[in-house]
């Protein structure tokens, strides 16, 4: 996604088992190969992971964007 990827959108290389298609790939975003989850973020199941992926995408929408989330 050269432009980013909008708040609560999923990625472009989400496959249908929720694995990235580009992992461990050059062209994966510095973003993504960055995040280091902990079970602190990701907590012990999907929902509370996804709970946690849709909080830091509100905290860090474009002005306006994540504040209707919050």
């Amino acid at each position: 996604m050269p432009h980013g990827k909008p708040a609560g959108m999923p990625c472009v290389q989400l496959r249908d088992d929720f694995a990235c298609a580009i992992f461990g790939r050059p062209e994966r975003p510095a973003v993504c190969a960055s995040l280091r989850p902990h079970l602190s973020m990701c907590g012990t199941t999907r929902t509370d992971a996804l709970g946690a992926l849709q909080h830091l995408e509100a905290m860090t929408a474009p002005d306006g964007v994540g504040a209707l989330r919050r």
